[in-house]
């Protein structure tokens, strides 16, 4: 451990993207709490290949007992630096039910609360999807849940700001909206990290932005992936650059030109299409190399923008904004198969563009510093 650094402990870590970006804005992580078994490897993995001494718990965050862990890692109340996770989404998903509270995968929301409140680090930041901003609680009421939030930060002396990015707005090649919050003690000087990219249109005014990365700037140079081994589902290439499009699916591929989507294809065959309507305009999507990505999402895998097949995690991870060594383990799952918890493509789109946590990092570094003069 190195007693100089900024400490700092994740929760709800997934396969580590914000905590990628949270180190290299100088944080040493001391522990990672996650509950799915995969990214549990994945985390331990990368911890090793990167000689740290992280903590890797896989638990149910309920069954985790803050104070025995501040004993563990030798930690004083008061002396963590910052406190970080970005919870399950499901509940408040503007895709999903919408079901808030009623889920108890929303109630999770408010353990970093209850972490916080033990702990009281001096920051404490939560990424978490737009719909929690109009996510209904127990009143039925929009935006319940989001005030509730804010109320118990308030409660135990946090001062929260928020703000939704737009992660290409910030060089990642993804159109992915997200909440950010981050809440310090008493007074809140942290200031968000402003945007310095663009979509092309909006570059030549007064202020000067870069325009939005493509895909294509960040999936070049990775060569053939290789193909899905049948009935297989952990597959050893480390680089994690394997095609899980069964042959069937590329005769749908090949019909879809690149920034279209299967839906528009209104001149082939039901089969073909799947049944889908037009409205089903994300789904079965073509990138476009000159473009941003759509959000990368759990349910379906985005086509490769000239190939006829589906994007490797590797091309993922590039999306993403994850570093080329960086190693996912667990299953590559097939298109049409399943597996148990998270699959590799699922690890990446849970998890938080790492060039965008680092700058926030950066941010909240920054702020930590100013207060230490």
């Amino acid at each position: 451990m190195n007693n100089g650094a900024k400490k700092s402990i994740s929760l709800f870590s997934g396969a580590g993207g914000m905590d990628i970006g949270i180190q290299d804005s100088g944080f040493e992580i001391l522990a990672e709490i996650e509950f799915d078994e995969h990214c549990c490897s994945t985390l331990r993995t990368n911890a090793k290949k990167q000689k740290r001494n992280t903590l890797v718990i896989q638990a149910d965050i309920r069954d985790i007992d803050p104070q025995v862990l501040m004993k563990d890692l030798n930690l004083k109340k008061g002396s963590l630096d910052l406190l970080f996770g970005g919870p399950p989404c499901q509940s408040f998903s503007l895709a999903g039910k919408q079901l808030g509270l009623r889920d108890e995968r929303g109630l999770l929301l408010f353990e970093i609360i209850r972490f916080a409140n033990i702990m009281r680090p001096k920051v404490i930041l939560l990424e978490q999807v737009k719909g929690l901003l109009s996510s209904k609680g127990n009143t039925n009421k929009r935006g319940e849940v989001i005030e509730k939030f804010l109320r118990e930060l308030e409660a135990i002396n946090y001062t929260p700001k928020w703000r939704v990015i737009l992660a290409a707005d910030y060089g990642v090649p993804q159109l992915r909206e997200r909440l950010f919050v981050v809440a310090t003690h008493g007074q809140n000087g942290f200031v968000f990290p402003e945007p310095t990219y663009a979509p092309p249109k909006d570059c030549r005014g007064l202020f000067h932005y870069e325009p939005h990365v493509g895909i294509g700037e960040v999936i070049k140079g990775l060569g053939k992936p290789d193909p899905k081994i049948r009935g297989k589902t952990v597959y050893e290439r480390l680089d994690s650059h394997v095609d899980v499009t069964p042959p069937r699916d590329r005769e749908r591929i090949a019909q879809v030109p690149e920034g279209s989507y299967l839906s528009a294809q209104t001149h082939l065959s039901k089969d073909l299409r799947c049944s889908l309507t037009p409205k089903d305009t994300t789904k079965y999507l073509r990138l476009h190399r000159k473009r941003p990505s759509n959000t990368l999402r759990c349910g379906e895998i985005f086509y490769h923008p000239v190939e006829d097949r589906y994007l490797t995690p590797r091309e993922y991870m590039r999306i993403h904004g994850y570093p080329d060594d960086y190693i996912l383990k667990g299953p590559i799952r097939s298109r049409t198969g399943s597996v148990k918890n998270l699959d590799q493509h699922r690890q990446i789109a849970n998890s938080v563009p790492p060039p965008l946590a680092n700058l926030i990092g950066l941010q909240i570094m920054r702020f930590i510093n100013e207060q230490d003069i």
